[in-house]
C-alpha cells in the first residue's frame, strides 16, 4: 500500500506505476492522483491516441476495462486508462489476473470510491500491494495541518486564527477548501506573503469577527456582549450561519473540553492525542478550563441537544426562531 504523498512524488520524478487502484471514503485525494496522471503522463499528441478516461456506468464489467488495458500503445510508449466512479462495476474477481501480471506499458488507474467489497479475493491481495491507495476522511485535527501545509506549497504564511477559521466554516469539503484558498491567494496584494482573517473576509466572504471561532473564544473569555453580538449576526445571515451548521462546532468544543478536564495528564502532547487537535489548539481548553467546571461543560452539552432539538422542531412543535434559540444557549451557557 501506497500513500497518497508518496505517489505524488513519483509522479513528480515521473516514476509510473502499472497499476494505481485509489479507493476510500475522501474523494479528494483519489481525483488528484486521477487527474495528476491525466493531465502530465502523456504529451497532448499521445493522448488524442493512447489515453482514455471511461466512467463506471457506462461500461459493462470490470473484464471491459481488462482488454482495453492489455493493448499496446498506438503512438507512444505508454497507454494510459482512467476509470472513474469504477465502484458501480461488477465482476471484480476476473481484475485479479490482471494486476498480478499487468502490462508495463500501460499506466491502469482505478478511481474506486468508498470501501471495496471484502468478499473479492481480488481486492484483499491488491491491499498488500504497491498499487494499492486508500483516501481516507481527515480527522478535524488534520484538516488544519492540510490547510497549513497546502499554503506552505504555495510558499505563504497564514495565522493560525484563519486556518481555524476556514475548517470551522468549510467543514470538511477538501475540494471546496482548496478552491476558497485559490481565491485567497489570487487577492493577496503584490509582495504579501501573509494570509490574515481581513483577506479572508474579502475574498470568501468570512467575517473575521462573526464566526464559529469568535463565539467560541467569546464563551471562554466570559464575553456576553461579543457573544450575543455573533449569535444576532448569525440570526441575521441564516444562509451562510444556519444553526444546524453552527451547533457541532460548539458540540465538538464542549465534548473535548469534558475530555481535556478528565485528563489526569494535561500536558499539550497527551491532550493533543487525546482530543485529536494540533498541540497549538490545546491552549484553547487549557483557558476553557479555568472558566468551566466539569459540571459547567457536560451541562453546555445537554443545552447545545436541546438547542439542536428545538431547531428541528423535535419534541419541540412550537420552537421559537433561530435568534431566539441561540440567545437562551448562549445564556445558558454563560450562567
Amino acid at each position: 500500500m501506497k500513500t497518497y504523498d508518496q505517489i505524488m512524488l513519483e509522479l513528480q520524478k515521473k516514476q509510473y506505476s502499472p497499476v494505481y487502484f485509489l479507493t476510500g471514503e475522501e474523494p479528494y485525494f483519489i481525483d488528484k492522483v486521477a487527474s495528476k496522471i491525466e493531465s502530465e503522463v502523456l504529451d497532448d499528441t499521445s493522448k488524442s491516441f493512447d489515453q482514455q478516461v471511461l466512467y463506471g456506468r457506462d461500461l459493462e464489467d470490470i473484464g471491459q476495462v481488462i482488454s482495453m488495458a492489455q493493448q499496446f500503445p498506438m503512438l507512444g510508449e505508454r497507454t494510459v486508462i482512467i476509470v472513474r466512479e469504477a465502484q458501480v462495476l461488477k465482476k471484480w474477481e476476473n481484475f485479479e489476473l490482471y494486476w498480478k501480471n499487468p502490462m508495463q506499458s500501460t499506466v491502469l488507474v482505478i478511481c474506486y470510491k468508498g470501501k471495496p467489497n471484502g468478499n473479492f479475493k481480488a481486492f484483499k491481495g491488491l491491499s498488500t500491494t504497491d498499487y494499492y491507495m486508500e483516501s481516507a476522511k481527515l480527522r478535524d485535527y488534520q484538516i488544519n495541518k492540510w490547510i497549513i501545509d497546502l499554503i506552505r506549497e504555495k510558499r505563504l504564511q497564514v495565522e493560525p486564527k484563519v486556518v481555524q477559521i476556514l475548517a470551522d466554516s468549510l467543514g470538511a469539503d477538501m475540494n471546496r477548501i482548496e478552491k476558497e484558498l485559490e481565491k485567497l491567494v489570487s487577492g493577496l496584494p503584490e509582495g504579501t506573503k501573509m494570509i490574515d482573517a481581513a483577506l479572508v473576509e474579502r475574498n470568501i466572504g468570512i467575517s473575521k469577527d462573526f464566526n464559529g471561532f469568535e463565539l467560541q473564544k467569546a464563551l471562554v473569555e466570559g464575553d456576553v456582549v461579543k457573544a450575543n453580538r455573533i449569535v444576532n449576526y448569525f440570526a441575521d445571515n441564516p444562509k451562510d450561519h444556519t444553526i444546524i451548521k453552527e451547533l457541532p462546532l460548539l458540540f465538538r468544543f464542549f465534548s473535548n473540553l469534558l475530555i481535556y478536564l478528565y485528563l489526569p495528564d494535561k500536558s499539550d502532547r497527551v491532550a493533543a492525542q487525546a482530543l485529536g487537535i494540533s498541540p497549538f489548539a490545546v491552549r484553547d481548553y487549557q483557558a476553557a478550563s479555568r472558566r468551566f467546571t466539569k459540571m459547567h461543560a457536560f451541562r453546555a452539552i445537554g443545552y447545545i441537544r436541546e438547542a439542536d432539538a428545538r431547531s428541528k422542531g423535535i419534541d419541540y412543535p412550537n420552537s421559537s426562531n433561530e435568534g431566539d434559540i441561540w440567545k437562551e444557549l448562549i445564556y445558558k451557557i454563560m450562567h
